[in-house]
């Protein structure tokens, strides 16, 4: 799986392999979204089941972004020497042993315990995922190809929630963890048997500490790669206020009842899908990866102050759910063009590239997510100054000057 000189790859060049390539990829990457999104709508129900505070079973949904962060850092570097498919298949099995140990958990203790081993084998399947495109693709063709896996990305919030809204009609929040189980089986089994290894020998670095220092070294020094990872991080952080925060605004402030709420949280989704694909179409064609980024992080800022304003303002739900979808449905542009830009120039550590990129994407999120409770509880303000300060920010980091 050479890149060719037209910076497209043959092997999945064919429609069908780069379609499968793309749902299995895709579902990869989906991995932490799917892990969130399925158990939001059940969040106030555990709470109440496991006798304890709003605030402690939010921190199993903080746990799982920090340790999905952690996760990356480790397996990253580590696929630049072993190749990608041993620590994917490891990862899948530990996601799978986690998803069951939370179902079956006594105490939210316990369920913090399971989360960690969720988000360590989820996080092999995010950097990963990333990783092999950069293996495969580059230049535009890699911006396109980020942008169909953004299909399978935004999917996840549209059948998540839903899927977890419907489920809790006739059953608890143990069956999501146990379908989350079963996922994660599925994808090991598809992982097993038709990805093939992305990294030739070649091209793996040593297996040595200092080598694996001198990639992050290098990856620190570029300005232009942090640039890039920094803006779509705050964005995520942006959008992570709204997945940690809208299941205790929409349901306990604005009384949507969990049914709803999955319904709302898959229209969202839904935008980043069809906004993904619209820069896919856009780039290269009407406007290149900068231009693109510029505009989708403006549309988010403009998204973002009108959430804000709603709360301060206490204007109707109907003009927050449009203010929520205008911030949300950039995500998608935002992350193909950024992610596609960022590791560009790291063809070599790709690995390393993509979990530095993803430490700091869950960091940055895990941190907005914090801010929203230093008052005791998620509100509607709190969740919109948060997401003010994290799209602006990107915005001006975006816009720092650097010459490549």
């Amino acid at each position: 799986m050479r890149i060719t000189q037209d910076r497209e790859v043959t092997a999945p060049a064919r429609p069908g392999r780069r379609a499968w390539l793309a749902l299995v990829l895709g579902s990869l990457s989906a991995f932490g979204a799917l892990t969130i999104d399925m158990y939001l709508p059940a969040m106030p129900g555990m709470a109440h089941e496991l006798r304890t505070s709003a605030l402690l079973v939010q921190l199993t949904l903080t746990v799982f972004v920090v340790g999905l962060a952690v996760g990356q850092v480790i397996v990253g570097p580590l696929s630049d020497t072993w190749g990608r498919r041993r620590p994917l298949l490891a990862g899948m099995a530990l996601y799978v042993t986690g998803s069951l140990w939370c179902a079956l958990a006594p105490s939210v203790g316990w369920l913090l315990a399971g989360r960690i081993l969720q988000a360590l084998g989820a996080a092999a399947g995010t950097v990963l995922a990333r990783a092999i495109v950069r293996d495969l693709y580059q230049g535009t063709a890699m911006t396109r190809f980020f942008s169909t896996l953004m299909v399978v990305n935004g999917m996840a919030p549209i059948i998540a929630p839903v899927l977890g809204g419907q489920l809790l009609t006739f059953t608890t929040w143990r069956a999501v963890f146990l379908v989350l189980g079963a996922i994660g089986a599925i994808l090991l089994v598809a992982v097993a048997f038709t990805l093939p290894e992305s990294l030739p020998d070649e091209r793996r670095t040593p297996a040595h500490p200092r080598a694996i220092l001198r990639s992050f070294r290098t990856l620190g020094a570029d300005r232009y790669y942090l640039r890039h990872v920094l803006a779509a991080a705050l964005m995520f952080a942006a959008v992570f206020a709204y997945i940690s925060g809208s299941s205790f605004v929409l349901q306990d402030a604005y009384g949507l009842s969990a049914q709803q709420f999955s319904l709302v949280f898959g229209l969202n989704g839904l935008g980043i899908v069809v906004f993904g694909q619209i820069g896919g179409v856009l780039v290269g064609r009407v406007a290149d990866e900068h231009a693109l980024l510029r505009v989708s992080l403006s549309v988010a800022v403009l998204g973002s102050a009108g959430v804000l304003a709603c709360a301060l303002l206490h204007l109707p739900l109907a003009l927050l759910l449009v203010c929520l979808f205008l911030l949300v449905s950039m995500l998608g542009i935002v992350l193909a063009n950024a992610t596609s830009l960022a590791l560009a120039g790291h063809g070599s550590a790709a690995g390393a590239a993509s979990s530095l990129q993803g430490l700091l994407q869950f960091l940055v999120g895990s941190l907005a997510a914090s801010a929203m409770t230093v008052s005791g509880q998620v509100t509607t303000t709190a969740m919109g100054i948060t997401m003010v300060v994290c799209s602006v920010a990107a915005l001006a980091t975006l816009r720092l000057h650097h010459d490549r």
